[in-house]
């Protein structure tokens, strides 16, 4: 028989061993560029209870995704063997993501007579690190990171001992010949310079004091470095805002158990769930009003991103703090996440008053991933450590082999082949040389990984994008690729689409910031018909300037002046606090919009949100990336859907129709006339969004017949608008589609792109 899927470190190989044991089965299993492959023989009752144990009782780590058997004759052989890896051929088997310390793992953490008592790298065949150890397949000790450690007599006991958890364990260490924890600092950090020793109980004693007497510690990961403070102190999170040039983004938070979790967020049996899963990501959910964490870890933020510890060292150090943990990327702001030793010490050292590190080298750079529970369900926001590399699993196979290079904001590319999609780890924006090594370097690691070598390669029409540039080069430097060029809100939708194992064609809805559109212009509030050969524009936002370019991404109250003069309002919005606090510029960037003079036209409803979060008075300049409209999402509040009303869009007739969304800025400002509530008024256009998108969708279905809408981009990140938008298509008879497996953000492009190119590729 033949298994196949994520089934090389996850403890496949003991688990069959000690199967055919059980059942009093000979023969033997082995790793190959496949994945797992094994002969049985015995008596046919025992080889059928063989079969249906081996789907049912898999390990826990392992994602089956086929098995095939075939007869053969029996040799004789009454024994079960492993079988030595078999590395030749091409490569077809797949990697685990790294997992979460085990329950069995931490129970021998925690005993003072287990010789692993307090060793923060204890891991087993159930869990520790995997992919970002991982430097080659098959996956054995000597092609990943922990080759340089040499096991002890014990620990090679365990490892080839079938009745033991830790049989061919490939990360297995103990204190005696296991990578080594060190303490540098505090003060100024010289690399290689150890302070407190090797001793791990030690170690983490300094560390935890370090961080209650309110020092940055810089922690190393699974996947990267951290930056760790008290949550519980405002004067700790506040200096680590200013050293990491981050104003007022939230900070995840990372607690012991569930328990402690409750104490700080309203949490849903889905929201704890994915907490105290195997993949332990970031969690957004409802802040408890007095939680106790410092104000500046989440300013001014109705909602917490949680964290369960996932490897022996979180476990130790929260457990010697003894209160919740501030624990960040280590990077500064819009770089990405520090993971060699070297430069976490060069880029950190200006951040972090200590440093919290060991020799077990990471080989790929992960981020954490960042999650929501919507109905119940699991809703990617980064999709990072934990997930990646497992694939997609898509309907369509790949003809020829696809590498899709994403986006410019939220890179991740993706790698495909067979009916595989491998995405990247969250990587980031595009915006620097630190960033575009990562993807290049990311591109090549996956291509020897998977044994990928594209043939077909799928980029963002936009031709100043990185990634993009990227796609050209590879052509210029005479590379056998075909070059596929894919529209941004296309690859939305197709991505919508390959997450939920569809191929339209359906009613596509693509809200976001930004998208180099067909006409040259930048689209963003897109209703398509879609399937993932290809798509027509059914409708969209009207444009309006965006003054300035991209400095009204920056300042929402410039899109508030271009929107309330698109409204017919321009002169009396002298009136508006809007433009008393922009009284300087306000008469110049109106007329930079009305003459179209570095103004851009836009359809983007990212740009329609920060209009209305601005003229609302919720923020007039941004910190971060869609900053304006999640504050002003916080301010409608999860009911927003109920009894505030709604305003309502306009819609011209015509094809495509445009959707005329200076009505709700318009509303906005008669009811702020009104004196009504600002959360009131936030709730409102809420509803006035959910509205024209339903609207524009009947319009859509009327003209074409579909009854399928896909819902994509970053702008259903919002989740007040997501489950409204939802709730009222269901209602009017539609089938909704939203994303699970991928991220809605642009994030998922890249799968779009890949499934868009092989469409093309299979016609």
């Amino acid at each position: 028989m033949r298994v196949e899927g994520t089934v090389q470190g996850v403890g496949f190989r003991p688990f069959v061993y000690s199967l055919a044991s059980r059942l009093g089965l000979g023969g033997v299993v082995g790793n190959d560029v496949d994945g797992v492959f094994a002969e049985v023989e015995g008596p046919p009752g025992a080889v059928r209870k063989f079969l249906l144990a081996l789907e049912n009782e898999a390990p826990p780590l392992a994602r089956i995704e086929r098995i095939t058997t075939r007869e053969i004759l029996p040799n004789g052989s009454g024994a079960f063997a492993i079988a030595p890896s078999e590395a030749g051929g091409p490569r077809r088997t797949l990697v685990s993501a790294d997992s979460a310390t085990c329950a069995d793992c931490l129970a021998e953490m925690a005993d003072p007579a287990d010789r692993r008592f307090g060793y923060p790298f204890i891991n087993c065949t159930n869990c520790g690190p995997r992919f970002t150890i991982v430097t080659d397949v098959p996956y054995d000790r000597p092609l990943t990171t922990m080759a340089g450690f040499t096991m002890c007599a014990p620990c090679a006991a365990e490892y080839h001992d079938p009745a033991d958890r830790r049989f061919h364990a490939q990360p297995t260490c103990c204190p005696a010949c296991g990578p080594a924890l060190w303490l540098a600092g505090p003060g100024t950090v010289v690399a290689g310079t150890v302070v407190a020793g090797t001793g791990a109980g030690e170690a983490v004693r300094r560390a935890a004091e370090l961080i209650l007497a309110g020092q940055v510690l810089a922690v190393k990961g699974l996947g990267g470095w951290h930056l760790a403070v008290d949550a519980c102190s405002q004067q700790a999170a506040a200096a680590l805002r200013g050293r990491k040039h981050r104003e007022d983004k939230p900070f995840a938070v990372m607690v012991a158990d569930l328990a402690a979790a409750r104490l700080l967020c309203e949490l849903d049996e889905a929201e704890a769930a994915l907490l105290a899963s195997q993949r332990r990501p970031i969690v957004l959910s409802a802040r408890r009003p007095g939680a106790a964490v410092a104000d500046a870890v989440a300013p001014g933020n109705r909602q917490l991103g949680l964290m369960l510890p996932y490897t022996p060292l979180h476990h130790l150090l929260l457990a010697a703090i003894g209160r919740p943990l501030v624990l960040t990327s280590g990077n500064v702001s819009d770089e990405p996440i520090a993971y060699r030793d070297s430069d976490a010490l060069d880029r950190l050292g200006g951040i972090a008053d200590a440093f919290l590190g060991h020799d077990r080298a990471i080989h790929v750079r992960a981020d954490d991933s960042v999650v929501r529970a919507l109905r119940g369900r699991e809703m990617l926001m980064r999709r990072s450590r934990g997930y990646a590399p497992e694939p997609v699993r898509v309907r369509w196979a790949f003809r020829r082999p696809v590498l899709a290079c994403g986006a410019e904001l939220k890179n991740t590319f993706c790698l495909a082949k067979e009916n595989h999609a491998f995405l990247s780890p969250h990587i980031g924006d595009l915006e620097n040389a630190e960033t575009l090594r990562s993807f290049t370097e990311g591109i090549e690691h996956f291509r020897r990984l998977f044994d990928i070598e594209p043939r077909v390669v799928a980029h963002d029409l936009h031709p100043e994008y990185l990634s993009t540039k990227y796609a050209l080069e590879l052509e210029e430097d005479g590379r056998d690729v075909h070059l596929a060029g894919v529209q941004h809100h296309h690859a939305h939708i197709a991505s919508c689409l390959a997450d939920n194992g569809e191929d339209g064609p359906v009613i596509g809805v693509a809200f976001d910031g930004t998208g180099f559109g067909t006409d040259g212009t930048i689209w963003g509030g897109e209703f398509l018909v879609a399937d993932l050969a290809g798509f027509t524009r059914g409708g969209h936002l009207d444009p309006v300037p965006m003054p300035g370019g991209a400095a009204a991404i920056r300042q929402p109250w410039r899109m508030a002046a271009a929107y309330l003069d698109a409204a017919g309002i321009g002169a009396a919005a002298a009136g508006l606090d809007v433009a008393r606090r922009n009284e300087r510029l306000w008469a110049d960037v109106v007329r930079l919009a009305r003459r179209g003079v570095h103004s851009p036209v836009t359809s983007s409803a990212g740009r329609l949100f920060d209009a209305a979060a601005a003229v609302l008075g919720v923020r007039d300049a941004v910190n971060y990336e869609g900053q304006a409209a999640i504050e002003l999402e916080q301010l409608a509040g999860p009911d927003a859907g109920g009894g505030a009303g709604a305003y309502r869009a306009g819609i011209e007739p015509g094809e495509p129709f445009r959707v005329r969304g200076a009505d709700l800025i318009r509303a906005i400002v008669a009811d702020l006339e009104k004196g009504t509530a600002a959360d009131v008024i936030a709730a409102r256009f809420h509803g006035g969004v959910t509205g024209l998108i339903t609207e524009g969708c009947e319009l859509l279905r009327e003209r074409t017949g579909l009854s399928t809408v896909a819902l994509s981009g970053g702008v259903f990140q919002n989740l007040v608008l997501l489950h409204g938008t939802a709730a009222r298509l269901e209602a009017r008879g539609f089938s909704v589609l939203a994303h699970s497996r991928v991220p809605c953000n642009d994030s998922g492009i890249s799968l779009g792109q890949a499934v868009i190119a092989a469409a093309a590729d299979r016609r």
